[in-house]
């Protein structure tokens, strides 16, 4: 029986704009074991969410994959249809939004939202359905749950709303969950509550994580295994310590040295120079390349190969084996 729950094989995503087809990400593949924490890194705009998206079936009208499969667990999702997909959507592959204030829907309890996917996905009673509703929102340690289903968002801390949200979404015991930078809003001490509750809620119920962030120490203390994603491409990936221990791409290397720390107090931070190009600048080559203070010829002339490093660590670099001189 395999341990693979979650593969994308040769993922391609389109965006339409002004009645053209721009090919966003393409070439994506990459896979989940069941039960492990699996993190996707990068800046801003680089496709984290947009692929998160793509496997929760939550793409916007205007954006479409045009090519390849998203297996999971045996099943092939983008062979379902709308039907088919919403019957897994919160029973087996569940969301955590980045911001929970405008994921909750403000007019509506408590109770009633985080409710929500058992009533869609179980035959349960109405009293089952109250009790589930009540363990779940002390499983993610919130008090008073009796009090907290009358109450609507905006009564609650934004802790608070990012602890439901989760609820919400474990509910069901999914499968996958897969979750957003959930983490982004809140401060650093609540932020390493929610982390510390991932974790517990990944180890008891077993289900796996996707979880997405620019944070790389975030990243870093929750993932088994990290994807470095750059222009709608991952250029690295492979288990976490090998991937932050051992960069092989100038990219990676680039986000780990601009990560402050203590030890570099009083020097300058440091930067990845020029920025992300737009999707109409994407040429041949490593889309890297013009950032790259390393680049070569064929680095602007011929998109790289992955080149193995390690049995559990792979990267898109012509330079690999170089970065760390």
């Amino acid at each position: 029986m395999s341990d693979i729950l979650l593969q994308t094989e040769n993922l391609a995503i389109d965006i339409k704009s002004q009645n053209k087809n721009l090919t966003f990400a393409y070439d994506i593949n990459f896979s989940v074991k069941k039960g492990e924490i699996y993190g996707i890194v990068g800046e801003s705009g680089c496709g984290k969410s947009l692929l998160a998206h793509s496997i929760a079936g939550l793409l916007p009208e205007n954006v479409k994959i045009s090519s390849g499969s998203i297996m999971f667990d045996g099943v092939n999702l983008l062979a379902l249809n709308k039907k088919e997909f919403r019957k897994m959507q919160g029973k087996d592959i569940s969301m955590v939004f980045q911001e929970p204030l405008t994921s909750l829907n403000p007019l509506m309890k408590i109770g009633r939202q985080v409710s929500e996917n058992i009533k869609i996905h179980t035959d349960l009673t109405k009293n089952e359905i109250q009790i589930e509703t009540l363990n779940i929102l002390k499983k993610v340690g919130l008090n008073n749950p009796e009090e907290l289903v009358n109450c609507y968002p905006y009564q609650l801390s934004g802790g608070m709303r990012q602890r439901i949200m989760i609820a919400s979404a474990i509910i069901c015991k999914p499968k996958l969950v897969i979750a957003d930078e959930p983490t982004t809003a809140l401060d650093v001490t609540i932020q390493s509550q929610i982390l510390n509750l991932l974790q517990d809620i990944n180890k008891t119920y077993g289900c796996a994580i996707v979880f997405i962030s620019h944070d790389l120490g975030v990243i870093s203390r929750i993932c088994d295994r990290v994807a470095v994603m750059y222009c709608g491409n991952i250029v690295e990936e492979g288990d976490t310590r090998s991937v932050f221990c051992n960069p092989q791409h100038q990219y990676t290397k680039g986000l780990i040295d601009s990560i402050p720390t203590k030890d570099k107090k009083g020097q300058s931070l440091v930067t990845i120079p020029g920025k992300v190009p737009g999707i109409v600048e994407k040429k041949e080559g490593c889309y890297f390349a013009k950032r790259c203070t390393k680049a070569k010829e064929m680095c602007f002339k011929t998109k790289p190969k992955y080149t193995l490093i390690t049995q559990n660590h792979k990267v898109s670099c012509f330079l690999a084996g170089e970065t760390g001189e």
